[in-house]
C-alpha cells in the first residue's frame, strides 16, 4: 500500500526557511571563494603574458587567448617524469596504506580483542606527539631508506586516523554477520576481506581518496629525502619551478626552445609558464571528486552522533 503525503505536509517539507537560504548563500560564497583562484590563474595562463604583467596577474577574461604555455609544459621532461613518480608512489602507497589501515582495524573492532584498549591509547597518543624532524631523519636514514622510492611508501603506511575511522565502520556492522560467518567455518582473513570489507565501500572510498590526495601534495618528504631529481614527486617539480627562475627549470628541456612564445620579455612568460604548471598538476586531482562524492558524505560521517 503506498503512503501518499498530505499536500500540506509536502508542501511544509519543501518550504525554504530563512536559515536554508542564508546556508546555501554561504555555500555559493565559500565555492567562489574556493573556486575563483583557480579560475583566476587559468585565465592568466592563457592571456597574453604582456597584458597579464600589467595587470599584475588580475586579468578576469581572456586576453589574446594561445596556449603556447601549456605546449611548453607538456613537452617539459621534469613535469612529465614527475607524473610518472607520483602516480607510482600514489598508487602503490594508497594500496600498501589500505591494506595497514583494514588489516590493523579489525583486530581493534572485535569486542573480546585482549589489549584493544592499551593498544588504541597508544595509537592515539602518536597522533599527538612525536619525536621530531630530527630523530625521523635519522631513523630513515639507518634503515636505509634514503633515496629510495619506498621512503614515501613505507613511512606513510600506517595512518592512525585512518584505522580509527575503518574500526569505527567495522563496530558499526551487526555482529550476527561475524557470529554467523564463524559458525559457517570462515576464517578471520575470509571475514575482513569478503564480508566487513565489502560492506564498508563508503568509508573505503573516502580513505582511499585522502590517501590519493596526500600523495599527489606531497612536497614535504621528497624535499627532505631525495636529493636524485629523476626520483622527485610532481609537487617537488612544481616547486622547483614556482621557486627557481631559472630558465631552464622553466623550459625543462631543449623542445621547450622550438615554442616561440609571443610575450616582450622573458619575465612574462615565466610568469604564464608558472600559471600552466599550477593548473597542470591541479586539475587532475579535482577530477576524482565527482566519481567519489557520493560515497564522500557517507564516509565521513560514519561514527557521528545524530541529533
Amino acid at each position: 500500500m503506498v503512503n501518499h503525503l498530505n499536500p500540506r505536509a509536502r508542501s511544509k517539507r519543501q518550504r525554504l526557511t530563512l536559515a536554508d537560504v542564508l546556508i546555501y548563500i554561504a555555500l555559493v560564497l565559500l565555492s567562489l571563494v574556493c573556486l575563483y583562484p583557480l579560475y583566476q590563474i587559468f585565465v592568466a595562463s592563457i592571456s597574453d603574458p604582456a597584458v597579464v604583467a600589467s595587470r599584475n596577474g588580475l586579468v578576469l577574461w581572456p586576453v589574446g587567448v594561445h596556449f603556447d604555455a601549456y605546449k611548453i609544459v607538456l613537452n617539459n621532461q621534469n613535469i612529465l617524469n614527475g607524473f610518472r613518480n607520483t602516480f607510482f608512489y600514489m598508487t602503490l602507497g594508497t594500496a600498501f596504506r589500505y591494506v595497514v589501515t583494514a588489516l590493523a582495524a579489525y583486530p581493534l573492532s572485535l569486542r573480546n580483542a585482549k589489549l584493544k584498549r592499551p593498544l588504541m591509547l597508544f595509537m592515539t597518543f602518536t597522533m599527538y606527539f612525536s619525536g621530531g624532524l630530527i630523530p625521523y631523519y635519522l631513523l630513515i636514514n639507518n634503515l636505509g631508506l634514503m633515496n629510495t622510492p619506498w621512503v614515501l611508501i613505507i613511512p606513510g603506511g600506517v595512518s592512525v586516523w585512518d584505522i580509527i575511522i575503518m574500526r569505527t565502520q567495522f563496530q558499526s556492522l551487526p555482529d550476527s554477520l561475524m557470529d554467523a560467518a564463524h559458525i559457517d567455518g570462515a576464517t578471520a582473513p575470509r571475514i575482513l576481506f569478503s564480508i566487513l570489507l565489502p560492506l564498508s565501500k563508503a568509508v573505503s572510498a573516502v580513505l582511499i581518496l585522502f590517501s590519493v590526495v596526500g600523495f599527489w601534495n606531497m612536497w614535504f618528504e621528497p624535499m627532505i629525502f631525495l636529493t636524485q631529481r629523476s626520483m622527485y614527486p610532481l609537487q617537488s617539480v612544481l616547486r622547483e619551478i614556482l621557486i627557481d627562475s631559472n630558465e631552464h627549470m622553466l623550459a625543462g628541456s631543449k623542445s621547450a626552445v622550438n615554442i616561440k612564445l609571443d610575450p616582450a620579455s622573458m619575465n612574462n612568460a615565466k610568469l604564464l609558464i608558472k600559471y600552466a604548471n599550477i593548473i597542470v598538476c591541479t586539475v587532475p586531482i579535482l577530477a576524482i571528486y565527482p566519481f567519489a562524492q557520493k560515497h564522500f558524505v557517507k564516509g565521513v560521517m560514519i561514527g557521528s552522533l545524530k541529533g
